[in-house]
């Protein structure tokens, strides 16, 4: 039979006496468990519940190997519905059940001891030698066998304070050791416990390996070091082993840095610099360039550019050599937001691609254009002008080929395993227009191979552009459209994933990509038709009119215009689309509507307004000109300038409104066939109006009146641009029938304080901040009491104050107790010489007070004769 004692305070927890009486085992409480521990019933099996496993009661009990458990571990057992599982060993929590360590690397014996009693107090086992039952590695650095096997079958493999800190949490029964955010924390990370030298790369490079070293848990350090663990060498630079102080050093090529933090782990041995620079002593020199250092290539490339080219004949011209390529004028189909598709001077050459560029197929005629050669008979220049085509189109396509096998397949590869570099989100916004180019590009291909096996000169080399201009056309609206923001996409990957940095860096170094990023590789597609545009102008220059290539190379060279045209077009549109959702989540209330699948946004024009029709004369406005509408919306003031101020409790809560609080707020939406004229002010530099017609049914014409705030805005070309969408809304051509000229007296506008200086301005901020801080202590609402007591001290100086208002009236006052002495001789001295016409004083300018116009809107009747 089985009891349970329960020990010193352990006896008053609600918790573990509730988890002890649902055993349903007979109970019993003492205050240290003396006389449960020499029973002589052998019969009896105690259990011994104790809230401290340190101290003498503990000694005492443990050292008469009897069952200990923690009341954690009791309130566990009974979640676990397994009741009192037999164990040797003191248990105080279940919180690594399950759990299987290893450890290597931990030198201390006290510590492996203290760590190995801890396991066990919490449910855990330990093994000596790595198998598969272990499911934890315990060490201080990477490195090692059975880091390498952990490594291997994806263990974790975490710091020995995972153990420290899971016993700090020993008294609370919800919590479990293994779970992901709390393991997490104690991972090892990949260069902990290494010093890693970085030698031969440049400054930039080296700082920035530096910073992902220690990010990484490493600590860098140079050759002079003892205790340096690696040596990582830049193999495309350095010649030679650098020396080290410690023997034991790996001296290693970059890929082992960049692979080790992909994948965790990267053995040594099959990076060592050593090995690589032998395989290159015993390489072929044609066949090692890529893999040689910078310098040896340098080298070779001058040996090279000295040579004469021997290839043509006395009349024939090389390959890349002769006339200067003539540009084509597409610079008119660029938009005007900055299309990708600008023309380049050259498209790139390497010789390299060039030679393999070349397929098997034509190996077959190569004996015959020896003969032709030989025989004195030279290439004309339209074949050579096809031949830098083909290289040319050889080359992108190998470009795409790299794209598709180092990056997009291994990428996708990885989603299926457990630990993936991308998700399917991220892959898809990089290479999701991808593939339709490379298809398409790869068919053209095959056909220009085609025709440099047979090479004639009646071959028709447009025909391969018209037959693929629908493809194009579908497969490169979508890649240059939405570049942006793959671009922005990579970038962030790049920047917030190690282990796909690391990834890129890889693949960057290996000769394919040519030492080129992902993202200088993917702006390729964007380049490639201003090229093909400029490689067919040449081949149609040097084609002769009676050629029936002539006419199919002048409509293909038309066709990629319009496809060129057509991709500008869809994408000032997306753009103009993808604006209109961004302006639309700036603006507080603003109608959903205004969103919609035929619209697009063109401007945006910062104004005040003049009028008291839409928000108040002197408000800042933004209008939004979009293809058939015109959004007018408020700009919201700031937090502190308003004059109220907060109190305390409230601070906080402004505070975080503010940083929420959409930065215009709505005021109208003026559909464009609801706006009959716009009228430019002549006589002011910024000033127009605005004549519209209310859609309520017998309403009147109003007229809105702005002043252009933005002084880089050019207010005529402004102007056209409004009646340009106008004219365009009313399916019209005459866009100036709708833009007419005026004074701002013909049309009874005040412009005479629009200022645009800085002074003015700096003057109408103080203007706006002294009428703030008179309705803060309510001069306009001056008590009638308060107005009787200061009228009998001093009568007003400016003679009668029935026109003016309250506040007016005590701007004006003066209190006996302020006046001057001297000055109310002065003013006696020049009452007595001075005419009564000019004893009576006009109030100031500033205090006068202002009324509404009175005068009734003009009609669009009176505005059309002007």
């Amino acid at each position: 039979m089985t009891r349970i004692c329960l020990v010193g305070p352990v006896a008053q927890d609600a918790a573990t006496l509730a988890a002890a009486q649902s055993l349903k085992l007979p109970i019993v409480t003492s205050d240290t468990g003396a006389e449960y521990i020499g029973d002589d019933d052998i019969s009896i099996s105690t259990v011994f519940v104790l809230n401290d496993f340190e101290g003498p009661v503990y000694d005492a009990i443990y050292k008469a190997k009897q069952r200990i458990l923690g009341p954690p571990a009791l309130q566990q057992a009974v979640r676990f519905s397994e009741g009192l599982v037999w164990n040797n060993r003191p248990i105080y929590n279940y919180c690594m059940r399950g759990v299987i360590t290893c450890f290597t690397g931990i030198r201390k014996k006290d510590e492996l001891t203290h760590l190995v009693h801890l396991i066990h107090s919490m449910g855990g086992s330990i093994r000596k030698g790595m198998d598969t039952k272990v499911t934890h590695l315990i060490c201080n650095s990477s490195g090692g066998e059975k880091y390498r096997y952990a490594m291997t079958f994806r263990l974790a493999i975490i710091r020995p304070n995972w153990v420290l800190e899971a016993w700090k949490n020993r008294h609370d029964p919800n919590f479990s050791a293994t779970i992901e955010t709390f393991t997490k924390q104690h991972r090892l990370k990949a260069f902990e416990g290494q010093k890693v030298c970085f030698f031969g790369f440049p400054e930039e490079e080296q700082q920035h390996m530096i910073d992902v070293l220690r990010t990484n848990g490493g600590i860098p350090t140079d050759l002079e070091d003892p205790e340096c663990s690696h040596v990582v060498v830049d193999e495309h630079v350095v010649q030679a082993k650098p020396e080290t102080k410690n023997k034991n050093t790996h001296i290693v090529k970059a890929d082992w840095f960049w692979y080790t933090i992909q994948a965790g782990y990267a053995n040594e041995f099959d990076y060592l610099f050593a090995d690589y620079l032998e395989s290159i002593a015993h390489t072929p020199v044609v066949d090692r360039r890529d893999s040689l250092p910078v310098s040896f290539n340098k080298r070779k490339r001058k040996r090279l550019s000295q040579r004469t080219p021997a290839d043509g004949g006395s009349g024939g011209t090389p390959l890349g050599v002769g006339k200067r390529r003539s540009s084509v004028s597409d610079a008119g189909l660029l938009s005007v937001s900055g299309s990708f598709l600008d023309c380049t001077v050259s498209p790139d050459k390497h010789e390299s691609s060039k030679k393999n560029a070349i397929p098997d197929s034509a190996k077959a005629s190569a004996d015959q254009q020896q003969q032709q050669q030989q025989s004195g008979k030279t290439q004309s220049m339209r074949h050579n002008h096809f031949m830098d085509f083909f290289h040319t189109e050889s080359n992108y396509v190998g470009i795409l080929d790299t794209i598709v096998k180092l990056f997009k397949e291994p990428l996708e590869e990885m989603v299926e395993n457990e630990n993936p570099l991308l998700n399917k989100s991220e892959l898809r916004s990089i290479f999701g227009n991808f593939l339709p180019i490379h298809d398409v590009h790869k068919r053209m291909l095959d056909r220009l191979k085609a025709i440099h096996a047979c090479w004639s000169e009646e071959v028709l080399i447009g025909q391969i552009v018209l037959d693929h201009r629908d493809d194009l056309l579908k497969a490169y609206p979508p890649y240059v459209n939405f570049f942006e923001q793959m671009k922005e996409t990579l970038v962030q990957c790049d920047a917030s994933n190690p282990r796909f940095h690391a990834f890129l860096k890889i693949n960057q170094a290996k000769p394919e990509c040519g030492r080129q990023s992902l993202q200088d590789l993917m702006i390729r597609p964007v380049q490639r038709l201003p090229s093909i545009s400029l490689l067919l102008n040449d081949i149609l220059k040097h084609t002769g009119k009676a050629n029936p290539d002539h006419k199919k190379l002048d409509d293909a060279l038309k066709a990629i215009r319009e496809v060129m045209t057509y991709i500008n077009e869809d994408k000032r549109k997306t753009e103009g689309q993808m604006a209109m959702f961004d302006i639309f989540n700036d603006i507080d209330n603003c109608p959903p509507h205004l969103v919609s699948s035929h619209r697009s946004f063109v401007s945006r024009c910062e104004v005040t307004e003049l009028s008291d029709s839409l928000s108040g004369r002197g408000d800042p406005l933004v209008l939004f000109l979009f293809s058939d509408t015109l959004e007018v919306c408020k700009k919201r003031s700031r937090v502190f300038n308003n004059v109220k101020s907060p109190n305390t409790n409230s601070l906080n809560l402004t505070r975080s409104s503010c940083a929420t609080t959409k930065p215009y707020k709505h005021v109208k939406l003026m559909p464009l066939s609801t706006v009959q004229l716009v009228v430019n002010i002549v006589d002011s530099p910024r000033a127009f109006m605005l004549n519209c017609r209310e859609l309520a049914q017998n309403a009147k014409d109003r007229q809105y009146s702005f002043n252009i705030a933005d002084e880089e805005q050019d207010k005529l070309l402004y102007l056209k641009s409004l009646s340009k969408q106008m004219a365009e809304n009313a399916c019209r051509t005459d866009a100036g029938h709708f833009l007419i000229n005026s004074t701002a007296d013909e049309v009874d506008i005040d412009v005479s304080d629009i200022n645009v200086g800085t002074l003015s301005k700096a003057f109408k901020i103080a203007s706006k901040t002294r009428m703030k801080v008179g309705r803060v202590f309510s001069f306009n609402k001056t008590p009638s009491k308060l107005k009787r007591t200061v009228s009998t001290m001093m009568p007003s100086p400016f003679g009668s104050t029935q026109s003016l208002t309250p506040a007016s009236q005590l701007a004006q006052m003066k209190l006996a107790s302020c006046t001057n002495l001297n000055e109310v001789c002065e003013e006696g001295a020049d009452s007595n010489g001075s005419s009564p016409s000019s004893s009576k004083l006009v109030a100031p300018m500033s205090v006068q007070p202002t009324r509404k116009n009175k005068n009734p809107p003009i009609s669009i009747g009176a505005l059309r004769p002007l």
